[in-house]
């Protein structure tokens, strides 16, 4: 497990190269630039961090903890700041211990997101975790707008070995719901993990469809534990945290789940979402396999951000 660990971490530095080449070469060159803590000093941090995709809101409070802490340990030099920096970000990313507290009751989690953000995919990786855990783990494929995440998802339940209830492209995503609460409850599951559509632009039409489905939920498992996740995808940065924003609209979101951390994704964006919608990280995805899919490590994420160039 820990070798598991160790090589998400490794992807994760790969990952996060192109966001560390803006961020962490630009605040090191203000940090070896400047003689002196002063006004100038914090003006060319903050453009470095919005640059970075962390956003207004997000830069000022990390500003903020960082001019505190300066002032309240006396700090004189500009090189000091750099690990109060990286602090100051894990400790606005930090996920609470109660997290993922749904692994450890009865729960039904629906997963939600665009189209091409990699939701199906993460249902899928997130049900063969839990069923790895001894678990028993049922999916629902309740984005019948599309033919493609059915099959996707009927695959990625074969090789989780977990069962799915799906019905046929079209068809009522709330009945494919009622379908599957009932083999949950039939089955003494522990854990319905669905896969909701993803039409934002339709937001009316979504909403109600979520309405219909929370309904159904609430009626037929009252005492259930309720995780909701929306899955954005890391390479567009301040694009997904406007999704996010919608969808936490339409939804009670209580985690994010950032995908296609690879290469070329934005990785500020993770710590502006967090930040801007108070909403937790919980998973981050870098690759194609179960494993890929990892539970997120605020210090884990930071110091990969921050790591020198090798």
């Amino acid at each position: 497990m820990e070798h598991q660990k160790s090589g998400f971490f490794s992807k994760l530095v790969k990952g996060l190269a192109k966001t560390r080449n803006s961020i962490a070469n630009g605040i090191d060159a203000i940090f070896s630039g400047f003689s002196n803590i002063d006004e100038d000093f914090y003006e060319e941090l903050e453009e470095t961090l919005i640059m970075a995709d962390l956003g207004i809101k997000t830069t000022d409070a990390i500003l903020e903890n960082l001019r505190a802490k300066v002032k309240e340990q006396k700090i004189k030099e500009p090189a000091q700041c750099r690990e109060l920096l990286i602090n100051s970000m894990i400790e606005q990313m930090a996920v609470g211990e109660t997290a993922y507290e749904f692994e450890n009751r009865k729960s039904i989690v629906l997963i939600m997101g665009v189209n091409g953000v990699g939701k199906t995919t993460t249902v899928g990786k997130l049900a063969g975790q839990l069923k790895a855990q001894g678990k028993k783990v049922i999916v629902a494929a309740a984005d019948t707008f599309r033919a493609a995440a059915i099959e996707q998802l009927t695959e990625w339940a074969n090789r989780a070995n977990v069962e799915i209830i799906a019905h046929k492209e079209g068809s009522d995503p709330a009945a494919v719901i009622f379908d599957a609460v009932t083999a949950f409850k039939a089955r003494n599951a522990d854990v319905l993990i669905c896969d909701t559509a993803g039409r934002l632009h339709n937001k009316k039409n979504l909403m109600e469809e979520l309405r219909k489905i929370n309904r159904i939920i609430d009626r037929e498992c009252p005492d259930v534990y309720r995780e909701t996740l929306v899955v954005l995808d890391g390479t567009t940065g301040q694009n997904a945290l406007a999704q996010a924003k919608e969808f936490n609209e339409v939804a009670n979101l209580t985690g994010i789940v950032i995908t296609k951390l690879d290469g070329t994704a934005k990785g500020g964006i993770a710590i502006a979402i967090q930040s801007e919608l108070n909403i937790p990280v919980k998973y981050i995805g870098i690759g194609e396999h179960i494993e890929d899919l990892q539970k997120f490590n605020a210090s884990d994420f930071v110091n990969a951000l921050f790591q020198k160039n090798e």
